[in-house]
């Protein structure tokens, strides 16, 4: 293994590094965008009863917007449980930018790195080549041992940057889909709980 990483020249590190931050963010992702963990189901349905029975304090509003994504959201409108509508709704949807900010926290990264570890191969391709021309130059074609460097260090980095920017870009596709889900899913969530808040105040 470490002389195929040797064959690959100096840019085989980077690709490396890259493909060592991808498998972490991938690894936080997946951990951290789970929809029990970001808007559970019954939550809004259990605000909605605190709020009828009048239990909503100021620590149960901090217990709620500490419990998920959806939380803050909600919280953010049960701080203003008097205002007008309009209210209400810019300091929900305010919450829920941050939050979906919060969502996408690193998918930036990996779709850099999807977008780069290609190209990084697709550089070391060009230096392999030259290498191998200028091998060309001074021995001739007939030593195929002064063409191997070059031409091993073509083939591996790029190898090497589409095996890391491949499952990256799918990780990345993945992650989005998975974002716009959640948020669509929050949505509908802040929709009835306006709905559940209105009827508290005509109550």
């Amino acid at each position: 293994m470490f002389e195929l990483l040797k064959a690959g020249g100096f840019l085989i590190w980077p690709i490396l590094l890259c493909s060592v931050i991808a498998l972490a963010i991938v690894i936080e992702r997946f951990s951290s965008l789970r929809t029990n963990n970001i808007a559970p189901a019954a939550l809004t349905e259990k605000v909605g009863k605190l709020l009828r029975k009048g239990n909503l304090d100021s620590k149960t509003i901090g217990e709620i917007e500490e419990h998920s994504p959806l939380g803050r959201v909600l919280a953010a409108g049960l701080k203003n449980p008097n205002q007008h509508r309009v209210v209400v709704k810019e300091a929900v949807e305010e919450a829920g930018r941050h939050v979906v900010h919060d969502l996408e926290k690193h998918l930036q990264t990996l779709g850099t790195i999807a977008a780069i570890t290609p190209l990084l191969g697709l550089l070391g391709t060009v230096i392999g080549m030259i290498k191998v021309f200028s091998a060309i130059t001074t021995f001739g074609v007939g030593d195929p041992q002064a063409l191997a460097e070059g031409i091993s260090e073509a083939l591996v980095t790029t190898a090497a940057g589409l095996s890391v920017g491949i499952p990256s870009l799918m990780f990345h596709r993945y992650f989005r889909g998975k974002v716009n889900e959640l948020t669509v899913d929050m949505e509908q969530q802040a929709l009835r709980f306006m709905k559940i808040l209105q009827k508290n105040q005509k109550a």
